[in-house]
């Protein structure tokens, strides 16, 4: 329900709030004086399209908010999606519109896409205006209208239908673009199998080229480090026959047994003499791997450096087409294989894809032929209660119909949905949207709503003037039922006729003041002599009438009675 609307710079509104509240409120006003703005201001709070001509002239921008209380788990979650909070189940939403053009949504308290209002708006309020009535003249709302009335079980098949006609279309384009495609896939396959037969022939390891380029160094100087190595060599650990010979290890062993001889004398040298021992291990150990090195490098030859330079050449002509490294062009090879085995599955694809397409057309036909005979024995029933309806909205003599006909299968199954109208006995039934006048538009887009909402009720209704186009007993039966609507919903009717708003539980006027040279709108809630002069005035444009008078207190007793 939506408890109040506040609107500000919208139009001929400066400033106003509308106390709304539960049951049947009527909105009248002299023409020019805002109630458009005010449907404006419900379809910005609904996500609708926003217009910066309908900025106060003056104004930086329009604000429209509005307290909605819902106990719908469904509103819940988004709003809380969104960020937002529905507070003791108070949701606070707004919208402005600046002068520029620009729009902006709050949602519970959180800045929001404009577009969340429009999900909201689908599980807080249905909206019929005339915009709504042209929409009612197209075979898609006629038929998405006979799905609601078709409950639950309608909807589930329906949703099962959907799902079924999707996949089917994916599985049959993928089959067609594997088909259409052959020959391109054919020219990919064999390139991409050249490709990995010519990584595959390389054989790359991770990292390999870092390794080659280490043992190229080493390869390309191995005459100098053998003569390095053998002097280093001969410096620590001579293999001299020379007697004289004063190579390291020799001097640090004449070095360790001269303070041997001594250290006796004095404690304090223990601790050079077991230095002298830990370099004479040393020496021996670093003699030992030069001796070991020297015999590594002498089994290296030419023959070996041109090998690592063959096979850095062949990873290096991988490098420029495939990868930067070793590691990208294995990805390559991998991504590549991978796709390989996908094209050359074509066939096998196309033969698995053709089974699906065919087990889901199945699931897609037997779907379609539910819908019918659900949306067929709802069409009856629709047409009856509807019928009623009309009856007592002064079209005794009207029927009306729901056409179910057999079409191409599409998006909501295969059938195609009219609304039919017989004005009299005798006429033939023709499309509402070719036979209907205004007039009878409206009682039929009402009558509908009275009936649907029996199955798929909506909290709030907003109609702008249902009753265009009637008056007299029409207008007193569309009060009517307008009320008994109220009953199990809100609903906020924006209306030129006496005949109407007398069924209002809650009447609310929209005032001009065209004062200080400028027009100015508000909004003031009527009751008691305050009503009944507004009344008369739509009654007879004059609210001081005795004889309209007495007619508006007439209708008033009458909507209260009912």
């Amino acid at each position: 329900m939506l408890e109040e609307i506040r609107i500000r710079d919208l139009g001929v509104i400066a400033d106003t709030t509308l106390s709304l509240g539960p049951g049947f409120t009527a909105i009248t006003g002299e023409t020019g004086a805002g109630k458009t703005m005010v449907v404006t201001a419900l379809g910005l709070l609904m996500g609708e399209r926003s217009d910066a001509g309908a900025v106060r002239s003056g104004a930086a921008q329009a604000r429209v908010s509005g307290v909605v209380h819902t106990a719908d788990p469904e509103v819940t979650d988004l709003v809380e999606d969104l960020g937002g909070d529905v507070e003791e189940g108070a949701l606070v939403l707004a919208r402005t519109v600046s002068a520029e053009g620009r729009s902006r949504a709050n949602v519970g308290g959180t800045n929001a896409p404009v577009g969340s209002l429009a999900k909201l708006a689908e599980r807080l309020f249905a909206v019929h205006g005339q915009s709504e009535q042209l929409r009612l003249r197209s075979t898609a709302a006629q038929r998405d209208t006979l799905d609601r009335f078709g409950g639950a079980e309608l909807a589930e098949v329906l949703a099962a239908y959907r799902t079924a006609h999707r996949e089917r279309r994916e599985l049959s384009a993928e089959a067609e673009a594997i088909t259409t495609a052959r020959d391109e896939r054919a020219a990919e396959a064999a390139r991409l199998r050249a490709e990995v037969e010519e990584i595959s022939a390389v054989d790359p390891q991770a990292g390999e080229e870092d390794e080659l380029t280490r043992r190229i160094e080493l390869l390309t100087n191995v005459e100098e480090l053998r003569a390095a190595t053998a002097t280093a060599h001969e410096a620590i650990a001579s293999d001299s026959d020379d007697p004289f010979s004063q190579d390291a290890a020799t001097l640090v062993g004449t070095a360790e047994r001269e303070l041997e001889r001594v250290s006796a004398h004095d404690p304090r040298l223990a601790a050079v003499l077991e230095t002298l021992r830990q370099a004479t291990m040393q020496l021996g150990d670093a003699a030992r791997e030069l001796a070991a090195y020297a015999s590594d490098l002498d089994e290296e030859g030419p023959g070996e450096l041109a090998s690592a330079n063959e096979r850095l050449a062949a990873l290096t002509g991988l490098f420029r087409l495939y990868g930067a490294d070793s590691e990208a062009v294995i990805a390559y090879a991998a991504e590549g294989a991978q796709r390989l085995a996908e094209l050359e599955g074509d066939d096998e694809r196309v033969e698995q894809l053709t089974a699906q397409v065919a087990a889901a057309a199945e699931r897609e036909h037997d779907l379609a032929e539910r819908l019918t005979a659900l949306r067929t024995a709802a069409a009856a029933s629709l047409s009856e209660l509807v019928t009623n309806e009309l009856r007592e909205l002064a079209l005794p003599d009207a029927r009306f119909s729901v056409g179910v006909e057999s079409t191409d299968l599409g998006a909501s199954g295969a059938d195609e949905v009219r609304f039919l109208l017989q004005p009299h006995p005798g006429s033939d039934p023709r499309p509402v949207a070719k036979t209907a006048s205004g007039g009878e538009l409206s009682r039929v887009m009402l009558a509908l709503e009275v009936v649907v909402a029996q199955v798929d009720p909506v909290p709030t209704f907003v109609f702008d003037e249902v009753d265009a186009g009637v008056g007299g007993a029409a207008a007193i039966e569309i009060g009517r039922r307008l009320q008994r609507l109220a009953r199990s919903s809100q609903v906020i009717v924006v209306t030129h006729l006496a005949q109407v708003a007398a069924f209002a539980n809650n009447h609310l006027r929209v005032v001009k003041d065209s004062a200080g040279g400028f027009t100015e709108s508000s909004c003031t809630a009527l009751a008691g002599e305050n009503r009944l002069a507004e009344m008369a005035r739509l009654l007879s444009g004059l609210s001081t009438s005795e004889s309209a008078l007495d007619h508006a207190a007439e209708l008033l007793e009458l909507g209260a009675s009912e």
